[in-house]
């Protein structure tokens, strides 16, 4: 247990960031489920829409330390890759 202030206020300031970043990670999560349920409904377009509205928001997500570089781009890229295969199929 923290006994001096600094420890004490250090706690206090882990456990906010914790739980900020928990809501930052799951709102993530939320956006790149939206894009798998369209890839697996097969709807090409709005794939594609789900896509580009998640794109910007998990790149973020890599510049405030939530999830790291490499990823966040293979995500991306296995997303990419369905979208593609959806359109030639």
């Amino acid at each position: 247990m923290a006994n001096t202030p600094q420890a004490k206020k250090r706690a206090r300031q882990n456990e906010n960031s914790r739980k900020h970043n928990a809501s930052l990670r799951s709102m993530t999560r939320t956006y790149m489920k939206k894009v798998q349920t369209q890839i697996e409904s097969g709807n090409y377009e709005e794939a594609q829409a789900a896509f580009k509205t998640a794109q910007p928001i998990m790149d973020g997500m890599v510049n405030k330390g939530i999830f790291t570089k490499n990823k966040v781009a293979r995500q991306k890229s296995r997303m990419s890759a369905k979208i593609k295969a959806l359109k030639s199929a």
